[in-house]
C-alpha cells in the first residue's frame, strides 16, 4: 500500500536490544486493477475524500507523482501537495538508493 506519513517514532526493546523505526500513516487507495497504459505506472488516490484510515507501520518509502488535469495550477508548496491532488502516480522508476549514497 502507499501511505503518507504523519509523523515518526520509534520503539525501543532494551532486554532485546532492538529498534524498530515506526510511524504514523494515512492511507491511499489504488485506482484501477493494472498501472496506466500511459506511464506504466500505478495510480492512487487520497482515502480522504471517504473514511480516514490512519495505521502504524515500519518506516519504508514511496515516490508519488501528481496526475496534472488541463486546468492551470494555483500556487502552491511542496509540503501541501498531498493535500491538494486526489490522484497520484506510484513512480516505479525512482532510484531509492540514491538517498543511501548521497547522504
Amino acid at each position: 500500500g502507499i501511505a503518507q506519513v504523519l509523523f515518526f517514532f520509534l520503539f525501543f526493546l532494551r532486554e532485546y536490544i532492538m529498534i524498530y523505526p515506526c510511524t504514523v500513516v494515512r492511507w491511499f487507495n489504488r485506482v484501477g486493477d493494472s498501472p496506466n497504459n500511459d506511464t506504466g505506472m500505478w495510480m492512487v488516490k487520497s482515502s480522504s475524500t471517504g473514511d480516514h484510515t490512519f495505521a502504524v507501520i515500519h518506516v519504508r518509502s514511496a515516490h508519488l507523482i501528481p496526475v496534472f488535469g488541463t486546468d492551470p495550477l494555483p500556487s502552491i508548496k511542496s509540503h501541501h501537495v498531498l493535500e491538494i491532488f486526489t490522484l497520484f502516480y506510484v513512480n516505479k522508476y525512482a532510484d531509492h538508493h540514491t538517498f543511501e549514497i548521497v547522504c
